[in-house]
């Protein structure tokens, strides 16, 4: 069977004329120019059509609008990308630039995001005779006319629309029929089922949380009590939680049906005769073995583990802020407190919690210590395996990847604590592929995103005259370089600027390099000159012929550092054979 890596999508682009064959006779006669139409155009992947109008972003299945069938479809190309990378790229879009309201029928329209799309998807843009429909025609009579009917369209849509992080596709009409009811019947059972076992999930969960913080809580107390911690660790050591057991028992029932080469109905029976808590308890065990398994299998991130102390920086910022707080603030800080130096999960944040920690960003008011003792906080929150919860939250108002974008109008201590907390997202997997994110929005009439913050960071960290920054920016190169994975499909890497085999680093490994080699003019210290070298290896590795010519154009050459360790030798050697 073909690798899921090498399977295609179509992707088409659907063509209305607006003024239904009409606006070639009447535009002849306005502005004496025959013009074949004006056009609206939606584009159609993955099995639905999507298209740009006054409420946002729409999802129909494909000739569902009130124009019906389009006049044309135009064969845009194919696409590799998987659903999920596509579903995160509208998500983006339609909350950022092309969000409800942002629509406008001269400047700002379907067809420039149609334009935009088809980039994305297949590397092109739409057919240019739909692009130069001059903006002078929309502005005669017949073009103001469009106007309520772009809205009439878009009413009438299917519209898809954003609940938390996730773009949602509103259901579509189909047409009646037995199987489709029976099987619609079935789906919605299904979801039932699984609404049902994610709430008995999160309650045993909870109740498991609670057990394990009374026990933490009653360990202390007896530590307090005895003077002496050996006994406790003994007693602790030997006695399991019920929760630790429970999930040994699930792993144990995985491991006794995988190694005699039952079949996946046979595991599925094993299940089936598990109680409802253990099915959780399974899942659980089964998600934290992919995780370790992801992680033994990636170069191990540079994160600062032990330069703040978690409480004595959370005191100190309590200090500072204290009568500066109103009631919603301060429990926003009992919730930090709560996460950060009591171990809860991320759950104890509360919905305001994000604007809590925006207000102390932006709040010119508050002195500079404010935000550095925040940014250290956050910096142990970020080696968290659950912080990505409270990033994802942020991916409306782009609090903290806005202020971030802005590290060079900071003061120094500042860009140090904001340095240490971007290096330390990259300890687990899920935060530091959301450094990664490419969805753009709009900050100080540009656009950036994650990527290009996490590339600003890094570059102005690294190129600064304070050794301590320097370090933390050559840390994070480092996890970038290591964190992008080069592309195995052939048909994906085609799509690609010719020789590159990543999809990351097309935009940024030319400024990433051009920071290393910056850097290496210097003297730098043989452990961040190390992990710098290892980042220019690696992105003369994925990233085509652009950074072997920088090398050789802009020097310094490799060779320079040659002799300093072992380690930076083989380095060296792996950038030799590209440069050759």
């Amino acid at each position: 069977m073909e690798d899921a890596d090498e399977m295609s999508t179509a992707v088409e682009l659907y063509v209305y004329d607006l003024t239904k064959g009409m606006g070639s006779a009447m535009l002849q006669v306005l502005i004496g120019r025959h013009i074949e139409g004006i056009w609206h155009t939606a584009v159609v992947a993955y099995g639905r059509e999507y298209f740009f109008g006054p409420a946002g972003i729409h999802s129909v299945r494909p000739g569902g609008t009130e124009l019906g069938e389009p006049q044309r479809v135009e064969k845009l190309g194919e696409t590799y990308l998987p659903y999920s990378v596509f579903l995160e790229y509208i998500n983006g879009l339609g909350t950022s630039k092309f969000a409800p309201g942002t629509y406008n029928l001269f400047r700002h329209n379907c067809n420039c995001f149609s334009e935009e799309v088809s980039c994305f998807l297949v590397g092109q843009g739409i057919p240019k005779y739909i692009l130069d429909v001059p903006e002078e025609i929309l502005q005669t009579p017949i073009g103001q006319a469009l106007g309520p009917l772009i809205e009439t369209l878009s009413n009438a849509a299917s519209a898809g629309f954003t609940v938390g992080q996730r773009f949602v596709e509103a259901r579509i009409r189909r047409e009646v029929s037995p199987d489709y009811q029976l099987l619609n019947s079935e789906i919605e059972q299904a979801r039932l089922n699984s609404i049902a076992l994610e709430e008995k999930r999160n309650v045993i969960n909870e109740k498991l949380a609670k057990k394990e913080r009374k026990k933490k809580k009653k360990t202390k107390k007896e530590k307090r009590e005895k003077g002496a911690s050996g006994s406790v660790v003994s007693e602790s050591g030997s006695g399991s939680t019920e929760s630790g057991s429970r999930v040994e028992m699930a792993e144990s029932a995985i491991s006794e049906i995988q190694p005699n080469g039952d079949t996946a109905a046979g595991v599925a029976e094993a299940v089936e005769d598990m109680l409802p808590s253990d099915r959780v308890l399974q899942m659980e065990a089964e998600e934290r073995r992919e995780l370790e398994e992801k992680k033994r299998q990636r170069d191990p991130p540079i994160v600062f583990k032990n330069v703040v102390d978690a409480k004595a920086e959370y005191e100190a910022l309590v200090r500072l802020l204290d009568g500066k707080l109103n009631d919603e603030e301060r429990k926003s800080i009992e919730e930090l407190r709560q996460y950060v130096l009591e171990d809860e999960g991320s759950w104890a944040l509360g919905d305001n919690f994000l604007n809590f920690v925006g207000r102390l960003l932006y709040d010119k008011s508050l002195e500079s210590a404010v935000r550095v003792r925040l940014l250290n906080v956050l910096s142990i929150a970020a080696l968290k395996d659950d912080v990505i919860l409270l990033l994802h939250q942020d991916r409306r108002e782009h609090m903290i990847m806005n202020y971030a974008f802005d590290i060079d109008r900071h003061p120094l201590e500042e860009q140090m604590s904001l340095a240490l907390m971007m290096a330390n997202m990259f300890e687990n997997l899920s935060s530091s592929e959301w450094l990664l994110y490419i969805s753009e929005w709009q900050h100080q009439n540009q656009g950036i995103s994650n990527i290009r913050v996490t590339t600003k960071v890094a570059v102005h960290s690294l190129l600064s005259d304070k050794p301590e920054l320097q370090e933390r920016g050559a840390a994070i190169i480092h996890n970038l370089a290591c964190k992008e994975k080069m592309n195995k499909s052939k048909k994906l890497r085609q799509l690609l600027p010719k020789g590159s085999i990543s999809k990351v680093f097309d935009d940024v490994a030319v400024e990433l390099t051009m920071a290393l080699l910056q850097y290496f003019n210097g003297n730098p210290p043989e452990e961040q000159l190390y992990a710098c070298m290892k980042a220019l290896a690696r992105f003369t590795q994925i990233s085509g012929q652009e950074v072997p010519q920088l090398i050789q154009m802009i020097g310094p050459e490799p060779n320079k550092f040659r002799g300093t360790s072992q380690r930076l030798d083989e380095q060296i050697d792996q950038i030799n054979k590209k440069l050759r």
